[in-house]
């Protein structure tokens, strides 16, 4: 039978797995936080962005030096493509899908952020409707989004890759070699001045 101050630490300890667990998998309904971190954050693992209204998104550095997935994916014309074919100049890839309110809501700044960085970095959005380029030429038709290519992975082979520990919107960050330099869970705004700046985190 455990003593009193043994069920104390026991029950401590329980709370602290828990916490961490928590911090481990952060929310899907994540919709447009203004940035509450800058790159000076680069050394810790995970900081949270959060908005005025309180909507959360993740940044992290955990999986840094990463090499980006060789899955397959089809451009607008329905050829295969992977993100091996964008190496040479730093890339920002977006996992998303139709179907998903806070990837839908950061998609016009991220339509904006594809112009504005045209000439130093690509800017894709891969959608994982199984239905592939229908609901994605619709909803791009409709929110008049004209610099993102139509990328579609129907077969959701880049979140196998991700062996499906993925929430959907997911952003990362490819420096020029493939290897990846961060990754945000969640909705952000992405032609926000802050996070132009930590945009400039890859080369």
């Amino acid at each position: 039978m455990l003593l009193e101050s043994d069920m104390r630490f026991v029950i401590a300890l329980i709370l602290l797995l828990l916490t961490g667990c928590d911090k481990e998998t952060p929310g899907q309904g994540q919709a447009q936080p203004a940035l509450a971190a800058n790159s000076d954050a680069a050394g810790k693992a995970e900081i949270i962005l959060e908005s005025a209204n309180g909507t959360r998104a993740t940044l992290s550095y955990r999986f840094a030096g990463q090499k980006a997935p060789t899955a397959p994916f089809a451009d607008a014309d329905g050829q295969d493509v992977t993100l091996a074919d964008f190496e040479g100049k730093p890339l920002l890839l977006n996992i998303w899908a139709t179907w998903c309110a806070p990837c839908k809501a950061e998609m016009p700044t991220l339509d904006t952020l594809a112009k504005l960085e045209k000439d130093r970095m690509a800017v894709i959005a891969v959608s994982q409707d199984l239905e592939g380029r229908a609901p994605v030429l619709a909803f791009f038709k409709e929110t008049k989004v004209q610099n993102l290519v139509p990328y579609t992975d129907a077969d959701n082979a880049i979140l196998a890759a991700f062996n499906n520990a993925i929430a959907l919107p997911t952003t990362i960050l490819y420096d020029s070699a493939g290897k990846e330099v961060w990754r945000i869970v969640g909705g952000v705004e992405w032609d926000d001045a802050e996070m132009a700046k930590l945009l400039r985190a890859a080369e």
